[in-house]
């Protein structure tokens, strides 16, 4: 009952901003700022892992661009679809910024057996480039195919698969060291 009442309200949300977005596109600006507000959840939840620190900068930039952009958005139900290239294009964009000017060591990891361990997972993202956790967090967080990746990273899927295979192993060791 739990499993369906969650589905229904993420239905009705779905539904909600696909409404929305057709209302902003219409002209309607309250519409347009409630769009905004509707998706900036989803937004961050995308930006963050990617973004990291810098997520909630590469959170603005990606309602930046819905807003200048709405109107290119040909059909308002692939909204989330829409924005969610957006979100993993921005966030990589603001990352890849954020690495030129602060680049990060796999060496620096703690030691097995250090209390700082069990919050290491945001370490361990942090020191992967923005290319391979933008990768990882689209397989294995929204848990997309190599090709959906792919296609929202704007790289051929055999690109898309060698990144994800080189993240996964550069987690796997510096999670392990």
């Amino acid at each position: 009952m739990t499993a369906d009442l969650t589905d229904h309200s993420r239905k009705d949300a779905w539904d909600h901003g696909v409404a929305l977005a057709r209302a902003a596109r219409a002209g309607d600006t309250l519409a347009l700022h409630q769009l905004l507000d509707h998706l900036t959840p989803y937004i961050a939840r995308i930006c963050a892992p990617i973004a990291l620190t810098d997520g909630p900068d590469a959170t603005q930039e990606t309602l930046l661009a819905v807003f200048r952009s709405l109107r290119s958005l040909k059909d308002p139900q692939a909204l989330y679809g829409w924005v969610r290239a957006i979100a993993v294009r921005e966030a990589a964009r603001i990352a890849r910024r954020a690495a030129r000017a602060h680049p990060a060591e796999l060496a620096a990891v703690p030691e097995r057996g250090d209390p700082q361990l069990a919050t290491d997972i945001d370490d361990v993202l942090a020191r992967l480039s923005p290319e391979h956790r933008a990768v990882l967090v689209m397989r294995d967080v929204e848990g997309l195919d190599e090709e959906a990746a792919a296609a929202l990273l704007g790289v051929p899927a055999g690109t898309a698969k060698s990144r994800l295979h080189r993240a996964r192993m550069s987690f796997r060791k510096a999670w392990s060291s």
